[in-house]
């Protein structure tokens, strides 16, 4: 397990360190700035490629909810990809993978429709419900879901905290009008 939380970690950091606003001026010197966005997500990308290639297995199973759940829990599952589709859709999808080119600066808003007026992470929340709603729950794969998980709940105040900097007021008020992180009525 301690292998497996080291490369993590490593995914984290890169994914953690180099979407604050210092380190990203320090790569635009590297690459040109219509690059620096595409630069990030494809080095993330193949850090998590590199991290579930090496992810070495835990023995053992922690749950095996057999028959009766694996229906539900596998709707969940698909619940959570259309979560982060959807998400992905209500942004400008080529500037989030990193393919859109250098966008104009313009007066940033955040959307409050569909998954972004639920709660201000919906990628995220969908993210709990793709590695958390599988039968059997292998300790390899629980092992990664914990591990997955407690970053992004380390990392969303942190990336909250990058955003109000970067935005002025508009995230703070979004803050206001999407009261929940990841689930509404609860976090």
């Amino acid at each position: 397990m301690a292998w497996n939380v080291t490369i993590f970690t490593l995914f984290a950091l890169h994914h953690s360190v180099c979407a604050r606003t210092t380190v990203r001026h320090w790569i635009a010197r590297l690459v040109p700035t219509s690059l620096e966005r595409s630069a990030y997500v494809w080095v993330a990308s193949l850090l998590l490629v590199a991290v579930c290639a090496l992810w070495r297995p835990v023995p053992g199973v922690a749950w095996d909810a057999g028959e009766t759940l694996r229906w539900p829990l596998r709707l969940l599952q698909i619940g959570g990809v259309w979560l982060t589709l959807s998400s992905a859709a209500a942004l400008n999808v080529r500037e989030l993978a990193g393919i859109a080119g250098a966008a104009q600066p313009t007066a940033v808003e955040f959307r409050t429709t569909g998954p972004y007026g639920w709660v201000r992470h919906p990628i995220y929340a969908a993210w709990f419900l793709i590695v958390f709603a599988v039968v059997p729950m292998t300790m390899t794969r629980l092992t990664f879901a914990v591990v997955s998980c407690a970053y992004v709940l380390i990392a969303i105040p942190l990336e909250e905290r990058s955003i109000r900097a970067a935005s002025g007021q508009a995230y703070e008020r979004y803050e206001a009008q999407v009261r929940w992180r990841l689930l509404p009525g609860v976090f």
